[in-house]
């Protein structure tokens, strides 16, 4: 758990977990929650390749999530790299709204989220 002023942030520190499913989302959502985080840090590596293939729909399961529970995500991740425009299009339009957002570092996904 991080400390972001007033904020409490849950983070993912491990990398040899993979989020498979939304429901291991949701369960590390509330998890997190239960703990007092009103923001949770996961690496890009934690996320099943699924989540980066928009026409899977997890992606978009797993923002309904977060925005059901009135939590926020900071995926950590090399994201300049995506070269699919639907998928640029939507970390783009995700970092707008601000609930879940692909940052570069730790540092920026603390920012993002306090």
């Amino acid at each position: 758990m991080l400390n972001a002023g007033q904020t409490q942030i849950a983070w993912l520190r491990t990398l040899e977990m993979e989020v498979l499913s939304v429901e291991d989302v949701l369960d590390l959502l509330m998890n997190a929650r239960y703990q007092g985080a009103l923001g949770l840090i996961l690496s890009e590596a934690n996320l099943s390749p699924d989540f980066f293939e928009l026409e899977s729909g997890m992606a978009g399961e797993i923002l309904q999530k977060f925005s059901t529970y009135d939590m926020r995500l900071a995926i950590v991740g090399d994201f300049n790299k995506v070269s699919r425009r639907s998928l640029r299009d939507f970390i783009y339009e995700s970092n707008k709204i601000g609930r879940i957002n692909f940052v570069g570092s730790l540092d920026e996904a603390i920012d993002a989220l306090s």
